[in-house]
């Protein structure tokens, strides 16, 4: 159940890498570069600026308690934890964002506000490990144990395990009124509930942040917009891992910058929050 990896095993090793301690992931196949904190990453990073003149048309989403919905994937331990499976590669970039606070002051307003809120989660049960074909992630996912539970049915060993949810964000998760959709198997909703979930609530407009930005979060964007809904992005309550393929996040921010309806950073989407419950 998401337990510590050694290199013999061929998988993350989870322990802190905080400071600028360096995490050799070699017997896995990756190169890490160490962890740096907020302020230095953030003022040293002119990739995530925005564009001076955009060519783009600056578009919006309005927001109404009635029609708008808050979505948090995958806002758990293996991803957002010191002590996750992940951490060594996307570490770097959930301090540079201050990503686990910022979802937490989504989570904040948007409970204060009464608006309603979705948990699109990962799971992988041990039939999961029986897949006969996978993509690179998928390998490496299923390789670290990320997310790893012990059935469908099975909460043994799930609490304050690497698919748990992150204890900051429990008291919003399991207050009995978050939609908690079933899980998502690669990256996207398309086969589990969230959308679903939404219409049946009378959501046509989704506030989006959680986990990671090239890969799921990016995946909930686009299917959401075919399904119709307005996706209004949370650029600052979402990271991603860095590797020698690249910045997972710098990805990300361009196709959000292309694509969805709005893009927020965390302090502009509580404030629209806080107006649409005045």
């Amino acid at each position: 159940m998401c337990e510590s990896h050694d290199h013999n095993d061929k998988a993350f090793t989870r322990r802190a890498m905080l400071g600028g301690a360096a995490v050799s992931l070699a017997a896995a196949g990756v190169a890490v570069s160490s962890i740096v904190s907020t302020a230095q990453a953030a003022s040293t990073n002119p990739n995530y600026s925005d564009p001076a003149k955009p060519a783009l048309p600056p578009v919006d989403v309005n927001v109404n308690l009635s029609d708008t919905a808050l979505i948090v994937v995958d806002p758990q331990v293996d991803f957002l934890s010191e002590n996750g499976v992940t951490w060594g590669v996307v570490g770097e970039s959930v301090t540079e964002h201050n990503v686990v606070k910022n979802i937490g002051d989504l989570l904040s307003s948007a409970k204060k506000a009464g608006m309603t809120v979705a948990i699109s989660p990962h799971y992988y049960y041990p039939t999961d490990h029986g897949w006969k074909f996978e993509g690179p992630l998928e390998q490496l996912m299923h390789k670290i144990g990320m997310f790893n539970r012990k059935g469908s049915l099975n909460l043994d060993g799930f609490e304050n395990s690497g698919a748990d949810f992150m204890p900051e964000y429990k008291e919003h998760i399991l207050d009995g009124k978050t939609i908690i959709a079933s899980p998502h198997k690669i990256y996207g909703p398309q086969n589990n509930d969230l959308a679903l979930q939404l219409r049946k609530n009378g959501i046509s407009k989704v506030i989006l942040s959680g986990m990671s930005a090239n890969l799921c979060v990016q995946a909930h964007l686009y299917d959401l917009l075919e399904q119709g809904f307005e996706v209004a992005e949370v650029r600052d309550a979402t990271a991603a891992a860095k590797l020698p393929e690249g910045d997972g996040y710098h990805a990300a921010l361009i196709n959000f910058r292309y694509v969805a309806n709005a893009l927020w950073t965390t302090e502009e989407a509580v404030k629209r929050i806080g107006s649409a419950a005045a």
